[in-house]
C-alpha cells in the first residue's frame, strides 16, 4: 500500500456560462452524455472555465472514474453507520466506499475527519472540480456532512434516514447556508495512482 499526503493509496488503482450544444460533447464523452441522462447537467449543454461549472477537458481521468462510479450508487438506501451497496450508506460511508473502490484511496471514516485529512487540498467554491469532496454544516457542527461534487453546480451524496443517494444543486438556499468548503485529493495521489494502473499486470 502506497501512502502519499497522508492517505492511503491501495495498488487499485455565480451561474454557468452560456454553454455550447451538449450533443456534440456527448458524443465524445460517455460521462457528459451519462450524467446529462441522470440529469446531472442541463440538457442545453456544458460550459464554464471557472464558475465550477462542468468542463471536459478539464476533467483527469481519475475524476471522471471516480464520479462514474458514485453514480452507480444512485437509488441505494441511507443507513447510519452504513458503508455498503447491500446494507446502505451514510454519507462519509458512501464518499469513503467510492474513493477507496475507485482509486484505492482510503479516506477516515467520519466526514470532519475526511474534511481534516492531511495532504488534501482545500478548494475554493468557485473553483470546484468534479471527484472534489463537499462539505456541509447539517447537524449544527462544521463538516457534518460531505458528498462528492460531479459539475455544473451538483453534488452526489447520501442524504439522510428515509431517503436514497440522489443529486442535488449546491446552489440550492439549505445547501449555500450550510456549505463549509471543499477538499481534493493529493495530486501527487492521483499521479502515482495513474502510475500504478499504467504498470498494473491485466487481470486474469
Amino acid at each position: 500500500m502506497l501512502i502519499l499526503g497522508g492517505a492511503a493509496l491501495g495498488p487499485a488503482g455565480a451561474a454557468p456560462a452560456a454553454p455550447p450544444p451538449a450533443a456534440a460533447a456527448s458524443a465524445s464523452d460517455p460521462l457528459l452524455q451519462l450524467l446529462s441522462e441522470r440529469a446531472a447537467l442541463p440538457r442545453g449543454g456544458t460550459s464554464g472555465s471557472r464558475a465550477g461549472t462542468w468542463v471536459p477537458e478539464e476533467v483527469s481521468d481519475w475524476a471522471s472514474d471516480l464520479v462514474l462510479s458514485a453514480m452507480n450508487f444512485l437509488g441505494v438506501r441511507y443507513r447510519y453507520g452504513g458503508q455498503s451497496e447491500d446494507t446502505g450508506f451514510d454519507c462519509s460511508g458512501f464518499t469513503r466506499h467510492v474513493f477507496e473502490s475507485t482509486l484505492g484511496l482510503v479516506l477516515p471514516r467520519r466526514s470532519a475527519d475526511q474534511a481534516r485529512a492531511p495532504g488534501w487540498l482545500a478548494v475554493e467554491r468557485n473553483e470546484l472540480k468534479p471527484g472534489d469532496l463537499v462539505f456541509f454544516n447539517t447537524l449544527r457542527s462544521t463538516f457534518s456532512h460531505v458528498g462528492i461534487y460531479i459539475g455544473d453546480g451538483k453534488f452526489i451524496h447520501s442524504p439522510r434516514s428515509g431517503q436514497k443517494i440522489q443529486i442535488e444543486d449546491m446552489r440550492m438556499a439549505y445547501w449555500v447556508k450550510r456549505y463549509n468548503g471543499a477538499r481534493r485529493a493529493p495530486i501527487d495521489a492521483a499521479a502515482a495512482l495513474a502510475a500504478l494502473r499504467g504498470s498494473a499486470p491485466a487481470e486474469r
